[in-house]
């Protein structure tokens, strides 16, 4: 299983920044790294015994945030893809330097080309990463 990470504080920069930049009724979505579950109990506790217990009801393998039929109306941008609205009254030539997505792409947990390692996770999730109140540490950019 896969999952794509991000933390609070980069989820907040990402929302401030979208809506800075929206001119309605797209859809934002971060281009941000995946991580395979197996390596995020390594990283956590290593050493520890894992048990497979396969996928429980409702649970998806992969993160689907661009699906391929998504995909004909995204556009892609330096650090997010745009989902443009279908509506008539939408214009393309909204997003300047944007590049349309190839046919059939797909933006999924498992095929990301960004992978989060367990140092960078461990980085994360440092102790230095929280004050002595259990309050996280500002992160630079």
């Amino acid at each position: 299983m896969t999952r794509f990470w991000l933390t609070l504080e980069q989820g907040v920069r990402f929302v401030i920044s979208s809506i800075e930049q929206m001119h309605g009724g797209e859809i934002f979505v971060p281009k941000i790294p995946s991580m395979r579950l197996v390596d995020l109990a390594e990283t956590i506790a290593p050493g520890c015994e894992i048990e497979t217990i396969g996928i429980r009801p409702g649970e998806k393998l992969h993160e689907v945030l661009v699906s391929d039929d998504e995909a004909r109306n995204t556009l892609d941008i330096e650090d997010r893809y745009i989902i443009q609205p279908s509506h008539p009254w939408w214009r393309r030539e909204n997003w300047v330097n944007a590049k349309p997505l190839p046919e059939g792409y797909r933006y999924a947990s498992d095929t990301n080309d960004m992978w989060l390692t367990g140092p960078e996770l461990q980085q994360l999730i440092a102790p230095s990463a929280v004050d002595e109140q259990g309050i996280p540490a500002r992160v630079p950019a």
